[in-house]
């Protein structure tokens, strides 16, 4: 091990977030590249953003290992960089090591998620050409539901060849997974047996966690179904999608559906939920109910396939931060008892983390 650093990267289309972590998986520095292709500009820590060029992703990683270096970090210093990758596909799910048939295996899955997996590899691919040498791994958002039960995953297509691949994957995966094994140093308290968690953000989902493991999620073949989210749609009928696909043509259809729809759509105006919060209008109070109204109506299909109810969970920006979303869903959800809940940090970085670092240790992964 070459130095005790974890780089982890998560990689978007406009933007590359990164956390330093040391061997005993403390934060030591967080910088991010934002607006690659357009305006860039890096933000170091709680610093304000600086402008700088940032025309594709190998420059702005350039750039990022250029301020590390400037803060005291060197290549020198990592032991590896761990990515959080959206889709594994079929075959991965695990936390491991980018080998040349992971990265293949990850550039199968980009039909799968085409909004997110070019960015994972090209986030691969910079890093792979500026530190060959450095060890590289892939946490997977789709892993941990790979415990569902195949009523739950399969949809009722017929099975060719052309619907091999249409399964409900689910995601979010990392930010649950860190949950559960967080838990007890969390709360306190031993982890329910049929807990209901949340991860809401600009992203959102729910999943029904029983005995530590998935066994329902409210996302499905990709990050567009479900919940109300900050721009995306949620739960939408395949009819309704085949008839705007036929007004309006595919790519026009799909940036509606990712880029103008959910908060954002509703509101007419913002896709932030505290400026929602903050506006007193019909449309931003209707996007703030539309939002809680389903989780408390997507809440009951997870509490069902559980068959009941222990605990509940909120993460994420909005989980965490807003009461109101919280007191509403718990008050939406009052039929089911007093449930206890509990507020949980995402950790989604520091779980990555410490992910890699046990892999780097581990002799059965060289």
């Amino acid at each position: 091990m070459a130095g005790g650093m974890v780089l982890v990267v998560n990689a978007g289309s406009s933007s590359i977030k990164t956390a330093i972590f040391d061997a005993d998986l403390r934060e030591v520095l967080r910088i991010d590249a934002q607006g690659i292709g357009q305006t860039g500009q890096l933000c170091i820590g709680s610093g304000a953003a600086q402008p700088c060029a940032l025309p594709d992703h190998p420059t702005a990683f350039q750039a990022i290992l250029a301020r590390l270096h400037q803060q005291g970090i060197t290549k020198g210093n990592l032991a590896a960089a761990a990515h959080r990758v959206v889709h594994g596909g079929p075959d991965l799910a695990t936390t491991t090591r980018i080998t040349p048939a992971v990265r293949s295996g990850i550039a199968e899955a980009l039909p799968l998620a085409p909004l997110h997996n070019p960015h994972n590899l090209a986030a691969i691919d910079a890093i792979t050409a500026l530190t060959p040498d450095l060890p590289q791994y892939a946490a997977f958002d789709t892993g941990f539901h790979r415990t569902n039960p195949e009523v739950a995953r399969r949809y009722a297509l017929p099975d060719r060849a052309e619907t091999s691949a249409l399964r409900r994957y689910g995601f979010h995966g990392i930010s649950y997974e860190s949950l559960v094994q967080g838990f007890y140093e969390t709360t306190g308290t031993p982890l329910p047996r049929r807990l209901l968690a949340l991860h809401l953000g600009n992203g959102a989902s729910l999943c029904a966690i029983l005995d530590g493991q998935s066994v329902a999620t409210t996302m499905g073949f990709s990050p567009l179904s479900g919940l109300t989210m900050g721009t995306r749609a949620g739960e939408i009928d395949a009819g309704a999608v085949l008839h705007l696909v036929r007004d309006l043509g595919l790519e026009k259809a799909e940036h509606l559906l990712h880029h103008e729809s959910g908060l954002r759509g509703l509101s007419g105006l913002t896709a932030d939920m505290r400026q929602l919060a903050e506006t007193d209008s019909d449309a931003a109070r209707l996007a703030r109910d539309h939002f809680c109204y389903w989780i408390t109506r997507q809440a009951g299909s997870m509490i069902a396939a559980m068959g009941g109810i222990d605990g509940i969970a909120f993460t994420g920006g909005i989980g965490e931060n807003d009461h109101e979303v919280r007191e509403k869903v718990l008050a939406n959800l009052s039929w089911a008892g007093n449930i206890p809940n509990w507020i949980i940090p995402a950790a989604e970085e520091k779980h990555i983390a410490r992910q890699a670092l046990a892999l780097l240790k581990d002799p059965a992964h060289p």
